[in-house]
């Protein structure tokens, strides 16, 4: 298991989308070391955009699971890279 994985989620409709979001990510949350939200402001104002990243301690199949769990949603778009020291 691999704690090197790090996973960016685009969220367009935020308003509509967090609930969904949300329950995907309670499910894998054991997998989920950090997570930070980052909403788009305009005009001091939060806007229907927003960023996730997550720090990841699964397995390769774990995370992919949660990769396209995201991405099944509309107007989401997660992806993930690991990092590796030669």
């Amino acid at each position: 298991m691999s704690c090197l994985n790090v996973m960016g989620i685009l969220v367009q409709n935020r308003s509509i989308n967090a609930k969904e979001i949300q329950e995907i990510l309670t499910k894998y949350g054991c997998i989920i070391k950090v997570r930070v939200g980052i909403p788009q402001v305009e005009n001091s104002s939060c806007t229907e955009e927003g960023l996730i990243m997550l720090q990841l301690c699964g397995t390769p199949e774990e995370v992919e699971e949660l990769k396209d769990s995201l991405n099944a949603l509309s107007g989401v778009k997660a992806e993930y890279i690991e990092l590796k020291l030669d």
